[in-house]
């Protein structure tokens, strides 16, 4: 099994700054993408930053310039850093990583979550 371990979020007032680390860990052959996610209440989840193997990176057009996702192979952990944060940043966000796992012996995709950390936002 893949495990997908969230540290970082919380409270902070607009204009602050905060970084959510992500860590995979279990069965993993090899990572295909690792991102976040982020759902606010009463709205569908949304993709906040991708980051794929080849290191190509993707933004929701909402966080372009104010968030960086970046990624330590050696410790399959994928880090975002938040900057500039606004109340509409407010959500649950969620860790998602894509990829090859073993299974005795034998190899299959995997698509595994986090269990979510709350940002909150005031303004």
């Amino acid at each position: 099994q893949v495990q997908l371990v969230e540290s970082g979020g919380g409270l902070v007032q607009a204009g602050g700054s905060l970084r959510l680390s992500c860590a995979a860990s279990g069965s993993i052959v090899s990572i295909r993408s690792m991102g976040w996610y982020r759902q606010a209440p009463g709205k569908q989840r949304e993709l906040v930053a991708g980051l794929s193997s080849s290191g190509i990176t993707n933004y929701a057009g909402s966080v372009k310039g104010r968030f960086t996702i970046s990624r330590d192979n050696a410790k399959n952990t994928v880090y975002l850093q938040m900057n500039a944060l606004k109340p509409e940043d407010t959500a649950v966000y969620y860790c998602n990583s894509r990829g090859v796992k073993s299974d005795y012996d034998r190899l299959y995709e995997y698509d595994a979550w986090g269990q979510g950390t709350q940002v909150t936002v005031s303004s």
